[in-house]
């Protein structure tokens, strides 16, 4: 049998997988040497690939898997939504108020309940985002995804939050949507609503953004820490240094974002130019941002 490798081209070679398979077969005429660690299949050997000195190689593979993977299923382009794991759905967050309340209550005196109540108010204010993203993932995911197109998919890290909101609203209408995750110590399992062929698993971070920003036609930041502003300022920092197409940046939730990043200063303070002002804009509601991504590609 010979391997294809390309539409025109068939090699006389086996393949991998055959070969592979070859290999396995011979397990019933094992010797010293077949048992051999240096004996393995080097691209089957799980030791020989984790080595140190393989970094260079794994990180080919992180790269290609996920793009492979997608173009065989027909994704065309991207909308990347970025927010808070820590924003439930609002029943959630009010049946956690209602529990911190409750125990505040019962010991007033209680230093940190009372923290956990401030921290339960906080989220449970912010909640309506979870609905918002939601909403996105719905509209989004509605527009693009007819008559077997694959266009403006929606992609999120994979985890809860805000990015579970916008699987789910992908999934309530009957779409696909993208779950890129990154293994962590104490990171759950992908969210339920990441379409399975579609959810993706990466060790490096810098893959992983690459891949958030490879086929993304917009960037949807809403409220969200530590991680949410790193990919948020490297997406910034691309479109500035035009090392990537300008895409539209929305930045969701206007009080919120004007309250944790002074973007004017750094403008005042000459560390950033004015018209770098521009290469984000601030939405309220689903509506507005689909609204905007529409009008940047002419409808």
């Amino acid at each position: 049998m010979t391997a294809s490798i390309g539409p025109c081209v068939d090699s006389p070679f086996h393949d991998a997988r055959e070969d592979l398979q070859s290999a396995a077969s011979g397990v019933g005429r094992q010797t010293p040497q077949s048992q051999s660690p240096s004996y393995r299949i080097a691209y089957a050997d799980a030791e020989f690939l984790l080595r140190d000195e393989l970094r260079g190689v794994r990180l080919q593979l992180e790269l290609m898997k996920p793009e492979l993977v997608q173009r065989d299923l027909g994704v065309c382009s991207t909308v990347v939504i970025f927010g808070s794991t820590r924003i439930p759905e609002p029943a959630a967050a009010q049946a956690a108020l209602a529990e911190a309340e409750r125990a505040a209550a019962q010991a007033p005196d209680d230093d940190e309940l009372a923290r956990t109540l401030q921290v339960a108010r906080r989220i449970a204010a912010k909640a309506r985002y979870y609905d918002e993203a939601r909403r996105l993932g719905q509209i989004i995911t509605e527009v693009s995804q007819t008559n077997g197109h694959r266009e403006f998919v929606v992609v999120t890290g994979g985890g809860p939050g805000i990015m579970e909101a916008a699987n789910r609203g992908a999934q309530d209408v009957g779409g696909k949507s993208i779950g890129l995750s990154i293994v962590l110590p104490r990171e759950e399992r992908p969210n339920p609503y990441v379409t399975p062929e579609l959810s993706f698993q990466f060790h490096y971070f810098a893959v992983r953004k690459m891949h958030f920003l490879l086929r993304a036609k917009a960037l949807v930041v809403f409220p969200g820490g530590y991680g949410t502003l790193d990919e948020l300022f490297e997406t910034l920092t691309l479109i500035q240094t035009k090392k990537v197409e300008p895409v539209p940046v929305l930045l969701f939730g206007r009080e919120y974002w004007q309250r944790v990043i002074n973007f004017e200063v750094l403008a005042e303070e000459a560390t950033i130019g004015a018209a770098d002002l521009e290469l984000f804009q601030y939405v309220e509601t689903a509506e507005e941002a689909w609204a905007l991504i529409r009008d940047f590609y002419n409808d």
